[in-house]
């Protein structure tokens, strides 16, 4: 009997190495522990348990959340972590919540990549995901009131498909959340590779209600003044005016001090703060 208590958790972790082998062939990278439990209820809780532990120390699988597995295929193993283009979206059903990959990584699936993000930015609903970090890849949840599925895109990736803001709403949440990227400099210089996608069609009614007014004040301000794109300056300015929106004066850098500074321009962006592309 003691031989026997010693082989099963060999015997279970090969029939898991299966199920997983399987899986992959399928085209998935994610797993839960629930669905490893459904697919094999003759093994015991304990027994699955102690059978991932050893797949995770061995660097064939890794836990992003409780309960919730990455396997890691051959060309992934010396990273020890999957891009999160192969598995957010099914984590995210797991998870049953809505989302979109957001700000820099956004833009840089749009084209502009001028710096590479060393983090990534997932935008959902509430209650608040807290940030997870695996093997030197951070990933940052942003919970926000509404997710405008209109203004969200779905991008073919290898394992299935992956839901990123447009260009448009990019460009408005680089605004909106600009302390989280690296500040207003940083947000400039991707907004000037940004706008070479970004139509004038996009600053639509479902865009302007969904945004604060003062970050489509700062946007105008930048396409037409930093970026030097009148056409799509013009086309928020316009979109704007036909929502009625109440623009009052409010600074380009809200952290900084106002006085002395000018708001000579249509947004009514007191400029308290000069923008330097990056290099």
């Amino acid at each position: 009997m003691r031989n026997i208590t010693l082989l099963m958790p060999e015997q279970n972790e090969i029939s898991i190495n299966q199920w997983l082998d399987n899986l992959m062939a399928r085209g998935a990278y994610g797993f839960s522990k629930d669905d490893l439990q459904n697919e094999i209820p003759s093994y015991s809780d304990i027994a699955i348990k102690r059978a991932l532990s050893r797949l995770s120390t061995k660097g064939k699988i890794i836990s992003i959340y409780k309960g919730y597995y990455l396997l890691i295929p051959p060309q992934y193993t010396s990273k020890g972590i999957l891009p999160p283009a192969l598995y957010l979206d099914a984590f995210m059903k797991h998870l049953n919540r809505p989302y979109y990959v957001g700000l820099l990584n956004a833009a840089a699936l749009h084209g502009a990549s001028h710096q590479q993000p060393q983090e990534y930015f997932v935008m959902t609903d509430f209650p608040v995901i807290r940030s997870t970090q695996k093997k030197g890849l951070k990933i940052n949840y942003i919970s926000i009131k509404e997710l405008p599925e209109s203004l969200i895109e779905k991008r073919k990736t290898e394992a299935g498909y992956l839901n990123i803001s447009n260009a448009a709403l990019t460009a408005c949440d680089l605004i909106q959340f600009e302390k989280r990227v690296g500040g207003l400099n940083r947000v400039a210089t991707v907004l000037n590779e940004l706008v070479e996608v970004v139509k004038p069609r996009g600053f639509n009614s479902t865009l302007i209600k969904h945004t604060h007014v003062t970050v489509l004040q700062r946007l105008g301000y930048l396409l037409e003044n930093v970026c030097f794109n009148v056409e799509l300056a013009d086309a928020l300015y316009e979109c704007m005016k036909q929502e009625e929106l109440n623009v009052f004066r409010i600074p380009l850098k809200a952290s900084k001090n106002t006085k002395g500074s000018s708001s000579d321009n249509r947004w009514k962006v007191v400029v308290n703060t000069e923008i330097e592309l990056d290099e």
